[in-house]
C-alpha cells in the first residue's frame, strides 16, 4: 500500500489505501484465534499505518464504535519513529476517555525491516506480540459487553493513513512521500478446540 502526495479530489492532498478481509469468500472474519501480519511499515511525519480489527456486525450499545470494540494489532505514528502500539477499545475503555488498554514497545528497525505483528484472542484474553515477543495483554473482566465486546466475528484491516487526529498531531512532512507499507502475508488461524 502506498500513500502519495497527490490531490485527486479538492481538499484531499494525499491518497492511500485500505485493505479489508471482511466479505463473502474472503475468509478473513472469525471469532478468536491468532492473527499475524508480516510487514514493513512506513515512516515519515504525518504517516499513521495500522493493522487492526473491527467487528463484522455492531450489535452492542450504540450499534457503532466504540461499543462494539476495536483491536489494534499495530499502530505507528510517524512523528514518534519506531514506537509500536497495540490496544483494545470498547465502551468502558477507549482513547477519548484516556483509559484504553494498551501496550507500547520500541522496534528500532520498524520502518526498514519486516516484522511479524500478531495477536492471540481467546474468550479470556487478547495478547499482542512482535516477532514472538509479548508486549500487551488485556483480560476479560467478566463484567459484560461494555468491557469485553470481543465475542463475535471480527475482520482485519490494513491501512496507511496520512494526517488524522493522531498521525497528524505534529504536521505532515510533505518531502517524506511516497511511503509504503509492504505486506509479505496475512495469516489467520483458528483457535484450538479444547
Amino acid at each position: 500500500m502506498e500513500a502519495r502526495k497527490e490531490a485527486l479530489q479538492p481538499g484531499n492532498d494525499y491518497t492511500s489505501a485500505r485493505l479489508v478481509s471482511r466479505g463473502k469468500g474472503r475468509g478473513g472474519s472469525q471469532t478468536y484465534g491468532r492473527f499475524e501480519v508480516r510487514a514493513r511499515i512506513p515512516g515519515g511525519r504525518g504517516t499513521w499505518p495500522a493493522i487492526w480489527m473491527l467487528p463484522d456486525e455492531n450489535t452492542y450499545g450504540n450499534h457503532s464504535w466504540p461499543d462494539n470494540g476495536e483491536i489494534d494489532i499495530m499502530e505507528h505514528v510517524g512523528y514518534d519513529p519506531n514506537v509500536i502500539h497495540a490496544s483494545t477499545h470498547c465502551k468502558s475503555y477507549y482513547f477519548r476517555t484516556n483509559n484504553q488498554k494498551t501496550g507500547v514497545t520500541l522496534v528500532p528497525d520498524a520502518t526498514t525491516a519486516f516484522h511479524v505483528y500478531a495477536i492471540e484472542w481467546t474468550p479470556e484474553t487478547i495478547t499482542a506480540e512482535i516477532d514472538g515477543q509479548l508486549y500487551f495483554a488485556a483480560r476479560n473482566e467478566g463484567t459484560g459487553w461494555q468491557a469485553w465486546p470481543w465475542d463475535k466475528p471480527f475482520h482485519v484491516l490494513l491501512n496507511v493513513a496520512v494526517g488524522g487526529e493522531w498521525g497528524g498531531q505534529k504536521g505532515i512532512d510533505e518531502a517524506a512521500f511516497p511511503q509504503q507499507m509492504l505486506v509479505d502475508y496475512v495469516r489467520i488461524y483458528q483457535m484450538k478446540k479444547r
